[in-house]
């Protein structure tokens, strides 16, 4: 009986050994590919350069008119100001692990209304009011992680735990992108 008791116990380690390998390596694979999509963003600012300098740029695939920019290159310019500041925040935002994570929405929205204003050619001075139109998203999101905030203090004045242990309590653990996504919705 002992015997069988030290097989089994050997096969369940050899199991969490394996499963703990290969957590580390994926966890390993994921934090390189998000390292180095970090360190390729200027070269993704930048592609705009490749752009031609003419108001129709024809490619093999699709035709493009600058439209309101009288150049495709300043067209693309401008949305590549706009998209890699939000793939940044993307990034951020669903690799934080913070209780304040929600708060990284605000200039999420921000960045995403300069880009339909940018895309969107027809409208002048589109810039003028875009805090009206983020009022709703912030008027979501300041109260609850001030509520999140709150609960933590009352836990403080409650139990006798630090700010790193509320912090952990409060964190995020998804499991995969879907995982996370699912978790914010």
């Amino acid at each position: 009986m002992d015997k069988l008791k030290q097989k089994s116990t050997k096969e369940k380690s050899k199991d969490q050994a394996t499963n703990s390998s290969r957590l580390n390596t994926k966890s390993i694979v994921n934090g390189s590919l998000i390292g180095v999509l970090i360190s390729i963003t200027p070269f993704f600012f930048y592609i705009y350069m490749f752009v031609p300098e003419t108001k129709i740029w024809e490619a093999y695939l699709f035709t493009y008119d600058s439209g309101y920019y009288e150049e495709a290159r300043t067209s693309f310019w401008m949305i590549m100001t706009k998209l890699t500041p939000l793939l940044l925040l993307l990034i951020w935002f669903f690799t934080c692990r913070h209780w304040w994570y929600h708060a990284i929405l605000v200039p999420m929205a921000m960045f995403i209304y300069q880009l339909v204003g940018t895309i969107n050619d027809d409208v002048i001075f589109f810039d003028n009011f875009d805090l009206i139109y983020m009022l709703p998203i912030m008027a979501i999101i300041i109260p609850s992680i001030y509520l999140i905030r709150a609960k933590m203090f009352n836990k403080i004045n409650d139990i006798d735990k630090t700010m790193q242990e509320l912090e952990d309590e409060f964190m995020m653990k998804p499991k995969g992108v879907w995982g996370t996504i699912k978790q914010y919705f």
